[in-house]
């Protein structure tokens, strides 16, 4: 199964530009890869040298976000199948969106989150697992 995994909120709590604290997802994701699942990472984080918005809620400042992002998989020895995109797709469709049978993301409706006082919500990963389990995905 191909499954695109959103970042901030998902895999880490929100703390973009950084990246957040641990949610759990690890050992999670190592199991999907080591069931032969393969991973997509889907971000809105890119790697920008002079992002250009007057929006108060877009980051200012340039950075490497997405290969930070890129990095946490590497050091947390989690291999992508792709980054932003599938790289099979290409060959049937032009669509910037990946291809994958499952996606998880806490912005998604009906993704189990956490919610804590003061801070966005992110992914519940002990229900995920539960529901992956369930499923008999892992």
């Amino acid at each position: 199964m191909i499954i695109g995994i959103d970042f901030d909120g998902t895999r880490v709590k929100h703390a973009f530009p950084a990246i957040g604290d641990d949610i759990g997802a690890i050992p999670i994701l190592k199991e999907l890869v080591d069931d032969g699942h393969k991973l997509i990472l889907y971000t809105m984080r890119s790697d920008i040298d002079d992002p250009k918005s007057s929006s108060y809620d877009i980051h200012p400042e340039g950075g490497k976000y997405l290969t930070d992002a890129v990095n946490w998989f590497n050091k947390n020895d989690i291999p992508l199948y792709g980054i932003n995109e599938n790289p099979d797709q290409l060959s049937w469709t032009t669509s910037p969106k990946p291809y994958c049978h499952m996606y998880i993301d806490d912005a998604a409706l009906g993704c189990p989150i956490i919610q804590e006082p003061n801070q966005r919500p992110y992914v519940d990963w002990y229900t995920v697992w539960k529901w992956l389990k369930e499923d008999k995905i892992i």
